[in-house]
């Protein structure tokens, strides 16, 4: 039987107390452990940033990679060896701004794993610059007279990529985050799932207060549904909505490769696997 406490890691996060990235690194232990995934089984790929020490802090394969370059490096590891649970997991900065790229073709490719970003709409790490979610009027270190740009909008740029799972949670809501997580990960192809994370260092303004008071659970009536899909995630304000937004079932990269589908490079001995390479290219 797999427990939570088989996940705990021999480093302890060193977030500033109450980050929102407490209530996911728990959420991703409790629901791995529910779901009976062990350890050996799991793979944690992050990019840069206060939230991308995740991987650290979990007992599972972590790999712990460069600024926006967590969804390649997890599309390859998933790739190698189907069988494993892998977990993208960064920040609003590292997947919106460095990782806009690599975002949009993961999930135009449908790769199947789970990406989770802590969206507390700031640079945490490098002290407190707006980032690409940041609201017009925000006022950072880089931003001193109010942010001029459009925030984006990470769930209508997921769902115009072709991502199949998009859902946004809220970190003050830690028993509804576990199940949209959970939802992600059961979901076989790529799920997005953007989480609403206060800094309670940096950003003054999207705070747990801020959020309490606008978010309400979102309830599709039919997952499938692009169009009904596509506007609620538009909405933002005064009523901000969290829940699984779409969800549509259809083949994983994998599943259409021709070569991962039949035999992953797991199952292939080093051996003939080299030799295969040396009789088709020389």
């Amino acid at each position: 039987m797999v427990t939570v406490a088989d996940f705990n890691g021999t480093v302890k996060p060193d977030w500033c107390p109450a980050c929102g990235n407490f209530a996911q690194l728990s959420a991703i232990k409790a629901v791995l452990a529910e779901l009976g995934i062990e350890p050996h089984n799991t793979v944690v790929v992050s990019g840069i940033g206060c939230s991308s020490n995740l991987p650290e802090f979990i007992k599972a394969y972590g790999f712990h990679g460069l600024h926006g370059r967590a969804l390649p490096v997890a599309s390859a590891v998933k790739w190698a060896n189907p069988k494993l649970t892998v977990i993208a997991y960064g920040g609003d900065g590292d997947g919106f701004f460095e990782g806009t790229q690599h975002f949009y073709h993961t999930a135009k490719r449908n790769v199947d794993i789970t990406y989770i970003v802590s969206d507390n709409q700031i640079f945490g790490l490098t002290t407190g610059q707006a980032s690409p979610t940041s609201e017009i009027g925000f006022k950072s270190k880089t931003t001193p007279y109010g942010n001029i740009e459009e925030p984006t909008n990470p769930l209508t740029f997921g769902l115009a990529a072709g991502a199949t799972f998009v859902a946004r949670g809220f970190s003050g809501d830690p028993k509804h985050l576990n199940e949209i997580i959970k939802r992600g990960i059961q979901h076989r192809g790529f799920s997005f799932i953007d989480v609403m994370s206060p800094c309670v260092t940096f950003n003054k303004l999207n705070t747990y207060d801020y959020f309490r008071k606008r978010v309400y659970k979102y309830e599709a009536k039919d997952l499938t549904d692009f169009s009904a899909a596509y506007k609620i995630s538009q909405e933002w304000g005064d009523k901000i909505p969290i829940g699984i937004f779409y969800e549509k079932t259809e083949r994983s990269y994998i599943d259409m490769d021709p070569v991962a589908s039949q035999t992953p490079m797991i199952d292939i001995e080093p051996v003939k696997l080299n030799e295969k390479l040396v009789e088709e290219f020389l």
